[in-house]
Order: C-alpha cells, then structure tokens, then sequence
C-alpha cells in the first residue's frame, strides 16, 4: 500500500466530526501521524482516535479551542514536544452564521471573525514558526466567496479573509519550500451544513452543482491528499475550488 506521508506530522483544527474527520482518516491512511483537534465534543475526539489507531495509524487527541490564541500557541507546542516536528496543518475548524446583514449583532461577528478568521491567522503564525521546511499548509475556504448568497455576508467575508492570508503566507514561507494553499468546497453534507436548512433548500443547492448532488466530506478529503503530495509541489497560493461545478 502506498502510504506516502509515512513520518510526517499533521495538525488538523476541528478535526473530530465533517470534514476534518475525513480529512484525519484520509491523511493518517497515508501514513501521517495526525493530531485531532477539537474544542468540545471529546468523544467524537477520542472516537475517531481510537478508529484510527485499530487501523493501524498513529493518532493524538488535543483540546483547543482555536479562537484563543494562548490555546493555539499550547496546541502547537505539544504538538511538536510530543511528536517531534510538524509537517502539515489544515486549518479546518470553522462556524457559520446564515443571517442577515441587516440583523447581525457585533457579537455574532466577533465570535465568527474570531474562530474563522483571527483563529486560522494565529494558526498559520505558529505554523510559520515551528514547521519544518517542504511543509504544507491547507486552509479550508468556500466557495461562498464566488457567489452572492442572502444571509452569508459575515461568512463570506470571513472566507475571504482566508483567501488572502494564504496568497501573502505563501509569498512569506516560500523559500522554505513550504507550500500555503485554499481549498475551497461547495456546499458539503456535514451538520453545519444542515443547520436551519430544509430538505428542499438542499435539494435546490444540489442542483446548481454541475454534477446534481451536494459534495462528501471524503471528496474534500480526497483533494487535501492531492494538496499535501508532493506531486503538487509547484502549486503554492492558490484557492482550489472543490465544489462539483457549483454555481448560483
């Protein structure tokens, strides 16, 4: 079996449910000792460690909740304390808010801004300061940013927020051969997803998907596993947008 990511290892935010469950089967089925992050439901945490470890993977559980930047900064530290290096980090953690612009509260912004945006920014800080170099760095986007959907203003922005760390980080890290990309998925079947959505409002989203269907977490998960070989070496600063043709 080819298991490429054999001694690298990976960190990814908001790791235990959606995608970032995905995203940890997938890298650690290619051999990558990864970290499972997470900020509150430690027995999806713990469950999904347990799932990788009787395949035969190496997985770790760590508690932080990536707002604060003092539980970003131990997040990393014991990463590294306990495993030795970093190679990979997908920022993924994330929370969405479908709402008006109109009737968004500051409080709403502060706390969605503060997970999506300052959390990844102070991510990617200590990314810049502990990986080694040829890493890599994926952060989750959207494709929200492409089109105007009502009530995902604040949400949209975040997104963009992210596209435009990843153009800079990836200008700043480049000599190091670390590679900083976006990967930005179309609606996918997750719970956050799901949320305040109806069954008919999903079915209307899938349909203005080129292929008639709302993404998995496994086709995100698929395209991480392109972004992190190293087949993808030459591809740095870019917004990949992972969405089966979905246009609104």
């Amino acid at each position: 079996m080819n298991r490429p990511l054999t001694g690298k290892v990976a960190i990814v935010t908001g790791g235990s449910k959606g995608i970032g469950r995905a995203i940890v089967l997938k890298l650690s089925g290619l051999g990558a000792e990864v970290i499972i992050n997470y900020a509150g439901d430690s027995d999806s945490a713990e469950g999904l460690a347990r799932t990788v470890i009787d395949n035969g993977d190496k997985a770790h559980v760590i508690r932080a909740d990536v707002s604060k930047v003092e539980e970003i900064e131990k997040l990393f530290q014991t990463t590294v304390a306990r495993c030795g290096q970093l190679d990979i980090l997908i920022n993924n953690a994330g929370a969405a808010r479908y709402k008006a612009i109109a009737d968004f509260t500051e409080e709403e912004f502060d706390k969605l801004f503060d997970l999506n945006v300052k959390g990844l920014f102070f991510c990617c800080r200590e990314a810049a300061r502990l990986m080694a170099d040829n890493g890599c760095i994926i952060n989750i986007g959207s494709t929200v940013t492409r089109v105007m959907l009502p009530a995902y203003g604040a949400y949209a922005a975040t997104k963009g927020a992210v596209e435009q760390i990843t153009k800079v980080l990836a200008k700043e890290l480049g000599a190091r051969a670390i590679r900083v990309n976006t990967l930005s998925p179309g609606p996918v079947d997750t719970e956050l997803f799901r949320v305040g959505k109806t069954d008919e409002q999903i079915r209307q989203l899938a349909g203005l998907a080129a292929f008639g269907r709302i993404g998995t977490p496994e086709d995100i998960a698929d395209m991480v596993a392109l972004l992190v070989d190293t087949q993808s070496g030459w591809v740095t600063g870019q917004n990949i947008l992972a969405n089966g043709g979905f246009a609104a």
